[in-house]
C-alpha cells in the first residue's frame, strides 16, 4: 500500500535534513509550483512533494468523486502520504485551499504535525453579514457555471489575475496552462469543494502553531481574510507580504522564503 500511495500521489522526497517539510499545492496546480522555494530548505529539511489525486502526475484512475467532493478527501491524501512515508514532526506548507486542507489533516491526526505554514489561506470565500470572504454567493455560482460551460476560456481569463497583474506574465501563462492540463470535470469539483467550503468553525480546533502569509493585494484572499484568520486561529503568527497576487511562492519566492525561515528560526 505504501508504494501504492507514493505512485498514486506522485510523491517525491529529497533533501539532507531529517525533519519533513511537506509542500501541498493549491487548486489547479501541482508540485512543480514549489520549485522556487524548496532549494532554500533542502539543506536542513527532508522535502516531501506530492500531487493530489486528479492533479499533476498523480494516478487519475484513483480519483473518486465521492471522496473528493469535500476538502476532507484531500486532507486524507495528505494523511495517506504522511503514513506511507512514516512521517512525524511535519512542517506542513500549504498554498491557498491547501492551508485549510492541512488544518483538517492536523485536526484529524495532530501527532503528525509540528507547524502549519499557510500561504494565501482562506477559511471561507463567501461573504456573509459578519464576514468578508471576498465573493458573493452569486459570484461563486457564476464562476462554477463558467467553468462548466467554457473551462479553457475561464482558465485563460482568470489565471493572470490570480498570479497578479503586475507579476511576470510568463508565470500567469504557466498557471493558465496548469489549469488547462487538469481534467475539467475534476477541476470543477475541486473548485466547488474549495469555494463552497466554510472552515471557520474548524479554526479554533487547530492543534499546532501556524504562520499566515498574506499578500498585500490578493483577489482570492483579501487582506481582511488574513486578519480574520489571525484573530481566530490559535497560536498563529501573521505576516503581511509586500508581494501581490495569490501565488507569492512563485512570484515573490525570496520574500516568501525569508518569512518562512524567520518564523521557523523563532519557533523551532
Amino acid at each position: 500500500m505504501e508504494g501504492g500511495i507514493v505512485s498514486r500521489n506522485n510523491v517525491r522526497t529529497f533533501g539532507k535534513g531529517t525533519q519533513p517539510m511537506l509542500f501541498a499545492h493549491g487548486f489547479g496546480c501541482d508540485q512543480n509550483m514549489w520549485r522556487f522555494i524548496t532549494p532554500s530548505f533542502e539543506e536542513d529539511y527532508k522535502i516531501v512533494l506530492f500531487d493530489y489525486v486528479g492533479a499533476g502526475k498523480s494516478d487519475v484512475s484513483q480519483y473518486n468523486p465521492d471522496r473528493y467532493a469535500q476538502l476532507q478527501g484531500y486532507a486524507q491524501d495528505v494523511l495517506d502520504v504522511c503514513q506511507a512515508l512514516h512521517l512525524s514532526n511535519v512542517i506542513f506548507v500549504g498554498h491557498s485551499v491547501s492551508s485549510m486542507i492541512g488544518l483538517l489533516a492536523a485536526i484529524e491526526s495532530p501527532s503528525i504535525f509540528a507547524h502549519l505554514i499557510m500561504i494565501g489561506p482562506s477559511p471561507c470565500y463567501i461573504n456573509d453579514d459578519s464576514y468578508g470572504g471576498g465573493f458573493s454567493k452569486q459570484d461563486i455560482e457564476q464562476l462554477l457555471q463558467t467553468m462548466e460551460q467554457n473551462y479553457i476560456g475561464w482558465a485563460n481569463f482568470l489565471a493572470p489575475g490570480i498570479m497578479g497583474k503586475d507579476n511576470d506574465p510568463a508565470l500567469g501563462q504557466e498557471l493558465s496552462e496548469s489549469f488547462c492540463s487538469t481534467d475539467p470535470v475534476i477541476a470543477r469539483q475541486f473548485a466547488q469543494a474549495t469555494f463552497l467550503s466554510d472552515n471557520r468553525r474548524d479554526l479554533a480546533n487547530s492543534p499546532v502553531p501556524s504562520l499566515i502569509l498574506q499578500c498585500s493585494d490578493d483577489m482570492i484572499a483579501p487582506l481582511g481574510v488574513g486578519e480574520y484568520l489571525s484573530r481566530h486561529l490559535p497560536d498563529s503568527t501573521f505576516a503581511l507580504l509586500t508581494a501581490t497576487g495569490h501565488c507569492p511562492h512563485m512570484s515573490a519566492p525570496d520574500e516568501t522564503i525569508e518569512n518562512i525561515k524567520r518564523y521557523l528560526n523563532a519557533n523551532t
